[in-house]
């Protein structure tokens, strides 16, 4: 049996030298599946001209409090400042965050606040546009269906931001530049 561990452990011992890699695939994974989805995302929510980022566009609403749309008739004048405040920060939050983490840049609080995102994109998706009640979008953990959005896939979108929470951003990235500057 020794020797059956003395070789695993010699075969597997070079991926442990790997592990500082992780925070950069971690940081390359999340660009390349989910910058340009939030960029997207978040440009259908600015409103008309410059000032577009001030004043979130309807659908912006709609999306991110759709049963408080519905029962306004859509005209935004009838929410109140709440309201206006989250969908401008959930807006600016979907451009700023992910650029946070694909630059290296306050990682390990732009994953935190991307895995709060998460969370809240998915409640909403539930109990806001009713997904609650779609078991396919739903899913169930440990049914031997890996591919349902809210907690398969979302599932697995936080573990990735989760890497990045606990690793940092890695070597090459501004975290790590800035560090070595102040040292």
């Amino acid at each position: 049996m020794t020797l059956i561990f003395n070789l695993y452990d010699r075969i597997t011992r070079p991926l442990s030298r790997a592990e500082p890699l992780l925070p950069l695939l971690a940081r390359f994974l999340f660009a390349a599946l989910f910058l340009g989805y939030y960029w997207v995302s978040g440009l259908t929510k600015l409103g008309d001209g410059i000032m577009g980022i001030f004043q979130p566009s309807v659908g912006a609403y709609a999306q991110i409090f759709p049963r408080a749309m519905e029962a306004a008739g859509y005209d935004v004048s009838q929410l109140g400042l709440f309201h206006w405040a989250v969908v401008l920060a959930g807006t600016w939050a979907e451009f700023l965050l992910p650029l946070l983490i694909v630059l290296g840049l306050f990682t390990r609080l732009a994953a935190l606040g991307m895995i709060g995102f998460v969370v809240m994109q998915s409640l909403t998706d539930l109990y806001g546009h009713g997904a609650i009640s779609e078991p396919a979008t739903l899913g169930a953990w440990f049914d031997k269906a890996p591919d349902a959005v809210i907690l398969d896939q979302r599932a697995l979108w936080v573990f990735l931001l989760l890497v990045l929470v606990v690793k940092g951003a890695g070597a090459l990235s501004l975290d790590a530049l800035l560090s070595r500057r102040r040292a």
